[in-house]
């Protein structure tokens, strides 16, 4: 599909699930980190026209991650009057969170409680607006090698460009005019001090991921599979023990 038919194709989409909803939402909630996913999620949600609360939640941020994120917001506020941008310091938060359980501290389990202490945080923001969380996951991440944290920005009500490759995403965001800045950024998770980048963190490049996804005989299919592998359990359904009737 062509560039900007697939832009109105997810902003109605978004517009469509809303209105099907048994009691519709009054306003979609969106956290934003300055990365190219979630500007560009956040940029279809306001171009729905509906009230778009868009949240800065820096925790130990690294300066220019946070200030990217901050100028995406001023973009959204200044191109869609229905924008209503906040930033939530969770620092404190955070450093109660992870003091109360020094017991027990692990510097991955701490990176993937940020991203939960978010999670929550946004759908907070969304009982206060009688609202819905948006995700801001691409396909790559999402279906292919689960790279995201369980029940932190995998925790959503729904997720308009999980069908998108990264490479789409990257073309969406141009296409919708999101600040050059994020789009020449390095991905990152933004989860740890080191300022880590996801391709580092992977050992791939989206490119290759992207590549590796589709073709079972790709040079890097064996370091797809093995990362899928370790995160399978975010992408299939919670294991159940069925109780025989009889």
């Amino acid at each position: 599909m062509e560039v900007g038919k697939k832009i109105v194709f997810i902003k109605d989409w978004i517009l469509d699930y809303v209105n099907s909803m048994p009691k519709k939402a009054e306003s979609l909630i969106i956290g934003i980190s300055g990365g190219i996913d979630s500007s560009v999620s956040s940029t279809l949600c306001a171009m729905t026209g509906l009230k778009t609360i868009v949240l800065t939640m820096p925790i130990k941020q690294i300066s220019s991650q946070h200030e990217l994120s901050l100028k995406h917001q001023d973009w959204l506020k200044n191109n869609y009057q229905n924008v209503e941008p906040h930033t939530i310091k969770l620092d404190n938060v955070f450093s109660a969170f992870k003091t109360s359980l020094s017991s027990f501290d692990n510097d991955h389990g701490m990176a993937n409680s940020r991203a939960r202490i978010r999670m929550t945080t946004l759908y907070q923001v969304a009982s206060a607006n009688k609202g819905i969380v948006v995700g801001t996951g691409n396909k790559v991440e999402d279906f292919g090698v689960g790279f995201y944290t369980k029940y932190g920005d995998g925790g959503v009500d729904i997720s308009p460009i999980a069908d998108c490759t990264k490479s789409e995403v990257w073309e969406l965001g141009k296409e919708m005019g999101i600040l050059n800045e994020i789009i020449n950024a390095q991905p990152t998770d933004g989860l740890w001090d080191d300022g880590r980048t996801d391709e580092g963190q992977l050992g791939l490049t989206y490119k290759e991921l992207e590549e590796a996804m589709i073709n079972p005989k790709s040079l890097n299919r064996s370091k797809y599979e093995e990362i899928r592998k370790l995160n399978l359990h975010k992408m299939e359904s919670i294991p159940v023990c069925k109780i025989p009737k009889k």
